[in-house]
């Protein structure tokens, strides 16, 4: 029998093994700044690795710092992509790292952000298409974070346009997507539809809403999961909403989770 090294690897990134995912990113260090103090840091990375998540995206230095045992059964995704807030150009993205760089670290997959309509979109489609095809030759997964975004959109959570970069993603060779929610998250649907590979949704920037309702529709709507860090990283109790939006990525029905959670939202954002 032959081994599928990119198969394997896909498996660790849903560890109850149905095919959904709770991605929960930590890139935002360089994007924003720390997303936690130095003593705060690995107390941070166990409470979402041991309470459901399957898997953490990181740059590649931060990922160094993890102590082998720290994840658990939960993956590892390096993500290749970089900018910050202090561009002069906040939607250029620029590749940091590549996929050799993600296999010596023991990675499951790797990620790459590509804003369309950006005024470096074919900069940043180029290094999609490069890194997509490392990606094929080593055997790893590769996460297409893709958004309509820059001078030339209006609307960034227009369907059509969301529709648009889930498939770019897919004919570029990504293996799973990441996108932005529509403006009416019930036409995340039509999304998914559109795309012959499995669609997960970002959280967004967090609010004082509870996540698990928003999370329980959009898993009903046919999302195969969700990419959500700073909803996590700035609760009160991350831990808790981990586990909560854990249960609802791998509920057989999400729908009915989005009210019996809800005694659990105290103190939670």
């Amino acid at each position: 029998m032959t081994v599928d090294g990119k198969a394997l690897r896909m498996r660790r990134l849903s560890r109850t093994g149905d095919g959904k995912h709770l991605f929960v990113p930590l890139d935002h260090s360089v994007s924003d700044g720390p997303v936690s103090d130095r003593s705060g840091w690995d107390g941070l990375v166990r409470a979402i690795a041991g309470c459901g998540a399957d898997a953490l995206v990181l740059h590649k230095g931060r990922a160094r710092t993890l102590e082998p045992a720290t994840l658990g059964d939960c993956g590892l995704v390096v993500h290749l992509s970089a900018s910050t807030a202090h561009a002069a150009d906040t939607d250029a993205k620029v590749l940091v790292g590549d996929v050799d760089d993600a296999l010596r670290l023991g990675a499951d997959a790797v990620s790459v952000h590509v804003n369309v309509g950006s005024a470096t979109e074919s900069r940043q489609l180029a290094d999609l298409g490069l890194v997509a095809g490392a990606c094929q030759r080593w055997g790893i997964p590769l996460l297409a974070m893709i958004y309509p975004r820059g001078p030339r959109i209006s609307d960034p959570r227009d369907v059509t346009l969301l529709s648009h970069a889930v498939n770019i993603a897919a004919d570029l060779g990504a293996d799973l997507v990441k996108t932005a929610v529509p403006a009416d998250p019930a036409r995340m649907a039509e999304v998914v539809e559109s795309c012959p590979i499995p669609v997960l949704c970002a959280g967004g920037p967090p609010d004082a809403r509870d996540p698990v309702p928003a999370a329980a529709a959009l898993m009903a709507a046919g999302c195969a999961g969700l990419a959500v860090g700073r909803r996590i990283f700035t609760a009160e109790n991350p831990a808790v909403t981990v586990a909560r939006l854990a249960a609802v990525v791998h509920a057989a029905d999400p729908g009915p989770l989005s009210e019996s959670l809800a005694p659990l939202t105290t103190g939670v954002a």
